[in-house]
């Protein structure tokens, strides 16, 4: 396959970004798009320019790393699919390929493609945790009986990665689809019960500090998440939310 590049390059922060064009030749179907990427690279090493900057780790489609819009869609045009998992077979010969990183005032472009997304981090360390008793008289997590429903739902929403294709999708780049995932996945098992009020306060209030954008519920994040994660997350966070805000004492 030969293809056309036109890739988002961008040095630091503070210098202006654009599109640059890059054509590929011979490119195997059976290639991922990273690997597509690495061959760029070393050729763009071999002539002496930069390589294109892009975040990737675990290759295997559970770390959200892989964060990269293409052809204006969050990982490319595969539904539940992360761009390292993302083949080549899925583009046609002589295609132009747009890739871009991630738009969004809360993820600040760090080079060409990465971004920064601690925003989410800032998040989860708000209040994405389970305090636990170690004095000695903590029960084993598998002794506590949980209903199949619930640990199946806490299991569905624990699946996201954090990638951000659910900001990168949404017109008003909320991170609603993100923090509800967490949210649900700790309020739905007993050992998030104690903090479950605590922790929804202090995760939206969070999310709301890093610049995210509000839920309108059009429904792109859910169909764009690489792990189908649920807008039924977002309802059970903003009954939560409106819980505590309703309790006595609030």
């Amino acid at each position: 396959m030969n293809l056309t590049l036109k890739i988002w390059r961008q040095k630091s922060p503070e210098v202006k970004g654009k599109m640059e064009t890059y054509p590929v030749y011979d490119v195997s179907p059976d290639m991922s798009f990273l690997e597509m990427l690495d061959v760029l690279n070393e050729d763009l090493v071999e002539r002496g320019e930069v390589p294109i900057a892009f975040d990737h780790d675990c290759r295997e489609g559970i770390c959200g790393a892989c964060s990269l819009h293409i052809n204006g869609e969050p990982h490319g045009p595969m539904q539940r699919t992360t761009t390292c998992q993302l083949h080549m077979r899925s583009f046609k010969d002589g295609d132009t390929i747009f890739v871009e990183p991630w738009r969004a005032k809360a993820f600040p472009v760090i080079k060409d493609l990465v971004v920064d997304r601690s925003a989410f981090d800032r998040i989860i360390q708000a209040g994405g945790y389970v305090s636990v008793n170690t004095s000695g008289n903590t029960l084993d997590a598998n002794a506590i009986p949980i209903p199949k429903e619930d640990a199946d739902k806490a299991f569905d929403a624990a699946t996201c990665i954090g990638c951000g294709a659910c900001v990168a999708s949404c017109k008003n780049a909320s991170a609603m689809l993100f923090v509800s995932a967490k949210v649900s996945q700790l309020t739905l098992l007993p050992q998030g019960e104690v903090e479950a009020g605590e922790r929804v306060q202090n995760m939206v209030s969070q999310m709301d500090k890093e610049g995210f954008g509000n839920c309108s519920v059009t429904g792109a994040c859910q169909v764009e998440c690489p792990k189908g994660i649920s807008l039924e997350n977002i309802a059970r966070m903003n009954r939560e939310f409106l819980k505590t805000n309703l309790s006595p004492g609030k």
